[in-house]
């Protein structure tokens, strides 16, 4: 069955960066449009940063311009976002999600497969 196994989540101070990591398997991962969403407590859901299939084209929010970056990796199935100048209102949990067609949705309910989620916190 389809897996998706997020991973880099953690504690860090205003300013840090963390890395994190989405293996995925059961699935053809070139297929697949990968995104990575956050949701903070009362808050709904919201796409932080897409990739498309062939990692030709990227959406990121606009809260994350210039300090997010997706990527992924098709020898280990793995998509990646590095996550630099964190304030604290990026604080949330980080979900990974993958999308069938291929397409570059910026809204949860497009998105076929989920991750279990890893916590994010950044202090002041």
């Amino acid at each position: 069955q389809v897996q998706l196994v997020e991973s880099g989540g953690g504690l860090v101070q205003a300013g840090g960066s963390l890395r994190l990591s989405c293996a995925a398997s059961g699935l053809t991962f070139s297929s697949y449009a990968m995104g990575w969403f956050r949701q903070a407590p009362g808050k709904e859901r919201e796409a932080v940063a897409v990739i498309s299939r062939r990692a030709i084209s990227t959406y990121y929010a606009d809260s994350v311009k210039g300090r997010f970056t997706i990527s992924r990796d098709y020898v280990q199935n793995t998509v990646y976002l590095q996550m630099n100048n964190l304030k604290p209102e990026d604080t949330a949990v980080y979900y990974c999600a993958a999308e069938a067609t291929g397409m570059m949705f910026s809204t949860p309910d497009k998105y076929d497969y989920w991750g279990q989620g890893t916590q994010v916190t950044v202090s002041s």
